[in-house]
Formats: C-alpha cells, structure tokens, sequence
C-alpha cells in the first residue's frame, strides 16, 4: 500500500442553500474527522504527494492527501484554524470568477431559490410539483439539478434564472459564500496550497473544445498573475466520469497542469493516470472510519489480485 495514496476532498463545512445541514452539525463533525485523519494517517501535501510518485519512492504509510472544492468562505475560517490545530495540510481547488465576484454557483442559487420560493407550485420539463409538500419541493430540485447539469454553463445559468423567476424568489442579497482574492492569499499565508477548479466551474464535458481550453487555460493564468502560485493542480467540476472527457485530459496536459483530480472514489497511484487520479469526496457529516476503511480493503484486494 506505500504506492497508494489516498485524496479526500471536501466542499464545505457549515450549511449553505446549495448544501443544507442542521446549524452546528457540520463544525463538529469536520473537527472528528481531522482529529481522526490526525491520529492514524499521514497526511501530506499533495504536491509532496506527486514528488513521491513521479520519482517512484514509496508514500509514507496510510498516505492521506486533503483537498477542498470551489473555495467556500468557511474553509477559510472554519477549515484553516482546524487544520492549524493539528498541523495538517491541504490544498484548494480555487474558481477564479467566485473569487472576482463575477461568477456565482449555480446549485447555491438553484437552492437559494427554493428556500426563498413563493410559488405554490413548480412546472417542469412536463412534469408539476407541489412546493408546499416538503417531499415534493425535494423532488423538484432534485429534478431541476439533474437536468440542468447536461446544459453548458451558459444554458445552465440560464435555465437557473428561469426557475428562480417560475419560483417567484426574490434575488439573493449579501455577498455569497465563497471567499474573495484577499482570501486566496489568506489560504496561501497559512501555508496551504492552491489549484485550479476551472475560470467558472464549467462541467466540462459540455463545453466546446475551446471552451474547454478557456476555462482551464485562463484558470491556471488567473491564480498564477493573482496569487503568484504555479497552479498546476486541477479538481475537475462535478468529476465524475461523464463531467470530463478524453479531450479534456489532453488538454490539461497541453496546459502544463500537473495532475488532475476526480470525484471517482478509489485510491491514486504511481501508475494511475495522472489526470484523473481518484478522491473520496466527503461531507462533514460521512462516517470516515466506513468510507476510508472500505476504499483501503478495496485497494488491498486490488494489490493482491
């Protein structure tokens, strides 16, 4: 198992519309799950990480890499001072149009609409809802994010609009979840690591080609004029195995990106394709001891084989 490694990623940790949890629930079950990962891994940077591999030396036993997604405001002030407590590292996977502002996350305004909805009732796709039903106005959001994740980003913000509008839910006010430059540096000054998440969290495999190219390529050259980092590290949007496509690791090669992650749970190696190593996505809320015990005896039974 000293070829194998192990990248956990997380997105948030306190509840947002787009990722709703009981007040308090997500802090506490983050705190566990560090003080878990601290007692009985190692856990390292993931560029230490990829140094190890790339040069065929063996990972520290039990080898755990933390990563976070899209650059959420609470993991700079809830996830960095955790980390802090018991020395840990990471790395975090950055959407340069959430940190200028002009970007905002589809699925956190998709569920702010439906927390902020008037309408008693929601068409679509020919199909009716009732939004006074709690089980029914799941049903329809969850009915709206699977159809809207098959559109490019552009036809996705506009069917969001168009919902948020059929909702009769008042636009958002405040500023949104996610950190700002100023934050980027924070995470940097604490001695983390930054990497790419796309300039606007594109799913990818729905871009054109040179969609696609943009939003990696003027990604990595965002963060490295902002933050003066090498950004050659990338987590793809959503990353699951229909969200990117050959076309898209051919171009992160192309771009000079290093590695990139998925979200396809299993364990990394040396000899895995360096651009679509695997991760065990969490929520603050995952029973860790099951999930990270299963992929290890998964990985073990491969090594055997």
């Amino acid at each position: 198992m000293a070829q194998r490694l192990l990248v956990l990623g997380w997105h948030n940790i306190d509840p947002t519309p787009g990722f709703p949890d009981p007040p308090g629930v997500g802090r506490r079950g983050f705190d566990y799950q560090l003080s878990l990962l601290a007692r009985f891994t190692t856990v390292l940077p993931l560029r230490r990480a990829l140094d190890l591999m790339e040069a065929g030396r063996p990972l520290p036993p039990r080898a755990v890499v933390l990563t976070f997604d899209d650059g959420y405001r609470d993991n700079l002030d809830l996830g960095v001072p955790a980390l802090a407590r018991r020395n840990l590292p990471a790395t975090f996977f950055l959407v340069p149009g959430f940190l200028s502002g002009t970007v905002t996350a589809w699925w956190e305004d998709l569920g702010a609409a439906f927390v902020s909805a008037r309408a008693p009732a929601l068409e679509w796709e020919g199909e009716r809802f009732d939004l006074e039903d709690p089980a029914g106005r799941a049903a329809a959001e969850n009915a709206v994010r699977t159809s809207v994740k098959q559109h490019d980003h552009a036809a996705r913000q506009e069917a969001i609009a168009e919902v948020a509008e059929r909702l009769r839910s008042p636009a958002p006010a405040g500023p949104g979840p996610f950190m700002d430059w100023d934050g980027a540096r924070a995470l940097l000054a604490a001695g983390h690591d930054v990497g790419s998440h796309t300039v606007s969290h594109a799913i990818l495999a729905r871009e054109t080609v040179a969609g696609q190219r943009a939003e990696l390529g003027d990604a990595r050259d965002a963060l490295r004029t902002e933050l003066d980092v090498p950004a050659d590290t990338l987590a793809y949007p959503n990353g699951d195995s229909g969200d990117y496509s050959e076309q898209t690791t051919a171009l992160a090669a192309e771009l000079g990106y290093r590695c990139a992650v998925t979200t396809r749970a299993g364990l990394a190696s040396r000899t895995g394709p360096p651009y679509e190593m695997r991760r065990v996505v969490l929520t603050p809320t995952t029973d860790l001891r099951s999930v990270v015990g299963k992929v290890w005896r998964k990985g073990r039974a491969l090594v055997r084989r």
